[in-house]
């Protein structure tokens, strides 16, 4: 692996640790933005030449700690919030040598910290989602627009209007407490799951799956649920999490490519993480007699988990699920998903007229997921020509290469 490939996936897995580090430190999202970027700009640089140092994690640290000193320091307001930074800033340079002991203590806690921040009231929901979206899952405003169904001008502007808030308020960097979190616990939730979906899926680039995301997401949706163990969603969430994550192994061949649900082997899916998720729906289901959103979720996913075989799956169940998780919370997004449901338990039919209904829902338009499911439904339905045209269209919209090679395959194909 060559050094720029290595800082690329040190990239990936310390940026929000070290983001959130540096946040709690500065109190200025955009500044520890700058100085983190600047870090790993350095380690493009440095590493090549002098090698890989022992502990990426530490270099990282020192480097961006000290970018952050150089800033200050250069700053004619070396008082007041400035001064109190740079004291900061001072004392987490002295203490270097317990730098690379202390790294991983409660970095879990920073990030959470962080998803709270980014949630306070002060911001609207958009701008709180796409913030931490930006800087706990590194992920770009194009991956970020093509998860909210929203032109990247709009994500890149919220972004920097949130930016901007939590510097001018002064918001603190620090988990709530009582009713206060209780209040934010909806939108920390929404978050760490597109995290999770990210994971799960990749919005864009060479690879089919982010495991480093998806585990980051449970790793926060663990902490989460302890935090806050009466919380039915909270551990929903969790289960939801891990149900899905069973199946990261089975998700794709040896080369990478994808291997839909319906094709995989369930001898490769994780069943200690299924017996985890299965453990915390049933927690959640004793903690209250009306399912949430993610309760709703976390059942369909029990469905597949339980079934022995893809023929064994209880599809009827699943679409029920799907009717009341399109009426607790309603999304174009959730409309497309219960359109498949429908589709492999009472019929294609059913299911095209379904995601027909949808064909003129702008959220909808650059997004390949309601040509996927439509190209899908046709084929089943021997409406060939029809079905390539879709198939087209999806791998056209998707920014996954693995996906858009899967989707133009299935184009391609004499499908029946």
């Amino acid at each position: 692996m060559t050094a720029a490939a290595i800082v690329e996936a040190v990239w990936r897995i310390e940026q929000p640790k070290l983001a959130a580090r540096l946040i709690r430190t500065l109190r200025d999202v955009g500044l520890a933005e700058e100085v983190v970027q600047d870090a790993f700009v350095a380690a493009l640089e440095r590493w090549p030449l002098d090698g890989i140092p022992d502990n990426p994690a530490a270099w990282l640290t020192r480097v961006a700690t000290n970018r952050a000193l150089d800033r200050l320091r250069r700053t004619v307001m070396l008082d007041g919030k400035h001064r109190e930074l740079a004291i900061d800033l001072a004392e987490m340079e002295r203490e270097r040598p317990d730098i690379e002991a202390a790294l991983d203590e409660d970095i879990a806690d920073d990030l959470l910290r962080l998803i709270f921040t980014a949630c306070h009231p002060a911001l609207p929901a958009e701008q709180r989602a796409a913030l931490v979206l930006r800087m706990l899952g590194g992920l770009t405003t194009t991956e970020i627009a093509r998860a909210f169904l929203v032109p990247e001008a709009t994500v890149a502007q919220r972004i920097v209007r949130a930016k901007r808030t939590l510097r001018d308020a002064r918001i603190a960097f620090e988990t709530p407490r009582g009713q206060e979190r209780n209040e934010r616990l909806g939108a920390v939730l929404e978050v760490i799951y597109l995290v999770f979906n990210e994971g799960y899926v990749a919005s864009s680039g060479p690879d089919w799956l982010r495991v480093d995301l998806g585990n980051e997401a449970m790793r926060l949706g663990r902490v989460l649920a302890g935090l806050m163990p009466e919380q039915p969603e909270a551990i929903a969430l969790l289960s939801l999490m891990e149900l899905s994550a069973s199946r990261f192994g089975a998700r794709i061949d040896g080369a990478g490519n994808p291997i839909l649900l319906l094709d995989q082997d369930r001898g490769r899916w994780d069943w200690s993480l299924i017996r985890r998720g299965l453990d915390g729906l049933a927690r959640a289901m004793a903690l209250t007699p009306t399912p949430g959103p993610y309760q709703l979720q976390a059942m369909i996913a029990a469905c597949h988990a339980r079934a022995v075989s893809a023929a064994d799956t209880d599809w009827i169940a699943i679409a029920a699920y799907y009717q009341a998780l399109a009426l607790a919370a309603p999304s174009p997004i959730v409309e497309v998903n219960r359109a498949v449901a429908v589709g492999m338990a009472f019929g294609p039919e059913q299911g095209l007229a379904i995601a027909d209904m949808l064909r003129d829902e702008p959220r909808l338009k650059d997004t390949h997921l309601l040509p996927t499911v439509r190209g899908d439904l046709l084929a089943k339905l021997g409406r060939m020509d029809e079905a390539r045209a879709e198939f087209r269209r999806a791998a056209e919209l998707t920014g996954n290469e693995r996906e858009r090679a899967l989707l133009l395959a299935r184009a391609s194909l004499n499908l029946t």
